[in-house]
């Protein structure tokens, strides 16, 4: 199973979606299934709470709650995080020419698509889940199971 930022996010604040992602993640735990993340989504979920700070929807001290819990799973192997490589990067420049200038897919979103096309070519998972309905529609032109959240 692999979680974009998009999804990963709704596991630490409660919003619409957020049963969907726990239940995945539980069946994961059960099922003895990993939960990948990219390198890239560390770095998109300090973004994604500083956002909700700055809107208002999050105080500080709840976006610094999330962050500190992320991190702790992190820690506790609940995610295994994929460092990204080349390969990635020729990935989403490849799928951005490919999608581009037909579908919205955005570079990060790219890049996120790009682990999980690589994860899945090396048999590990074949399952994307993510919050974004134009980035599930190009993950699954490109070959992915998808999960809305």
């Amino acid at each position: 199973m692999f979680f974009d930022s998009s999804a990963l996010a709704k596991y630490y604040h409660r919003e619409p979606g957020t049963e969907v992602v726990e239940r995945l993640l539980a069946m994961a735990v059960m099922g003895g299934v990993p939960a990948y993340i990219s390198r890239l989504a560390v770095a998109e979920f300090q973004s994604v709470f500083a956002k909700e700070v700055r809107t208002r929807l999050i105080s500080s001290a709840e976006a610094l709650q999330a962050r500190n819990g992320f991190l702790r799973d992190i820690r506790e192997r609940r995610f295994r995080v994929v460092a990204l490589k080349s390969r990635h990067y020729e990935k989403t420049e490849k799928m951005i020419r490919q999608y581009g200038f037909s579908r919205a897919l955005r570079t990060l979103d790219a890049v996120q698509l790009a682990v999980a096309l690589d994860l899945k070519a090396r048999q590990l998972t074949d399952l994307f889940v993510a919050a974004d309905k134009a980035l599930l529609g190009v993950a699954k032109l490109a070959g992915m199971n998808v999960h809305m959240t």
